[in-house]
Formats: structure tokens, sequence, C-alpha cells
């Protein structure tokens, strides 16, 4: 078991294939041959780190004429690649909403707050076309899923749910749990008035769950 995110990626980019994604970075682009001759490697060692790579979609070829010769095979990162790299921006977030609590207080924090929540709402309310409550949750499930977020909807004992099972704001949220009412938002605005929180991943549940109330 991994004990943290920040060993996980020491011990990626100490790899060779985290290498050779730190060079495609750094390079932009660069055949097999350029790589294998930074790290001192065969060429064949690094065409199998890169087929790894591109299979899981952090890699693109394409053909690039150097000269008079044939075409040489370039490689260089997709925008999926970025994800390999550490994230810090739980911290920036966290340390902007810090300093909006410090200079304005909890009512310029909910200020912001409320014009983020509004601004979601927006965005989302573009993409709902359903006349029931359950409809209109199940498209802001699948625009969640556009975005990252593994949102489902089901219905139990005639309630329906909408459910988050991971938070791109889980770190932030501990400090700040401010940040859950940007949904709660949208699904007031969106779905249905009086829809409610009944599990959060931020106080240790298994998802966020939201009821949604039929309308």
């Amino acid at each position: 078991m991994l004990k943290s995110q920040g060993m996980q990626d020491a011990r990626f980019f100490q790899s060779t294939r985290g290498k050779i994604v730190t060079a495609l970075r750094r390079r932009h682009s660069a055949s097999a041959v350029d790589l294998a001759g930074e790290f001192g490697l065969s060429t064949n060692a690094v065409r199998q780190q890169l087929l790894t790579l591109e299979r899981d979609g952090y890699v693109a070829e394409r053909a690039v004429r150097r000269g008079p010769t044939k075409p040489t095979l370039e490689y260089s990162l997709t925008p999926s690649a970025e994800t390999l790299f550490p994230q810090r921006y739980d911290l920036m977030l966290n340390a902007v909403l810090r300093q909006v609590k410090d200079k304005f207080g909890e009512a310029g924090l909910g200020t912001v707050m409320d014009g983020m929540g509004q601004r979601a709402v927006e965005k989302y309310r573009a993409r709902m076309t359903s006349s029931d409550a359950k409809g209109r949750a199940t498209e802001l499930a699948a625009a969640l899923r556009d975005e990252g977020v593994e949102a489902d909807v089901i219905e139990l004992d005639g309630v329906v749910q909408l459910r988050e099972h991971n938070c791109p704001y889980a770190k932030t949220v501990t400090e700040h749990p401010e940040v859950c009412s940007i949904i709660q938002t949208v699904l007031h605005d969106t779905v249905a008035s009086g829809s409610k929180q009944v599990e959060s991943i931020a106080t240790g549940g298994e998802t966020c769950r939201f009821e949604i109330k039929a309308s």
C-alpha cells in the first residue's frame, strides 16, 4: 500500500518510465534514439517504455522528417500526462480561501462561494433538458463525469440520489467545508430545490451523496 502521493510520485520519477516522461516534458518531443542516448539505454528498451506510456494514453507519436532520410518517429506527452506530475492546486486553493476568510471574514468567504455557485449553475443549466428531477440529476451526473468526477444516480426506496464517488476538492473541503456549497447550489438551482446532502467524503463517508426532492 502506498504511504502517500508524494512517495508515489518520487518512485515513479525515479523509474526509467518516469525519467522518459520528465525528458519529454523538457524536450517537448524526442525519438526513441534521442532518449536512449540521453539515458544510456538501448533503443529497444526505450521503445518498450514508450509503448507502455502510449498504451496508457500519456504519450503520442508522430512522423517527423529531420532530413533527406525517411521520417523519424517522435514522441510527445499528451495532456493526460500532466496528471502524472505532482499537483499542488489544493494547497493554492486552501491558501486563497484562508486569505479571503482572514481578510473579509466568514461573510466574505460566503460571498465568494455564492458567486462560484452561481457560475456553476449557469454552466450546468445549459445541459439540463429533462422535465423531471431524476432526469436532470442524471444529466448533471453525466456533466460531472465529463469533468473527472465519478458520479451516478440511483433510486433507493423511492428516493432519488446523486452520488459522487470521488471529490476533486477533497483536500480543500476538510479545512473549508464551505466549498461543498457549490454543488449544493447547483443541485438546488438546476435539479430540484430542497435537495440535501446526506453523506460526505470529507467527513469519512464513502461517497458524497445527495437526496433529490422529486418534482
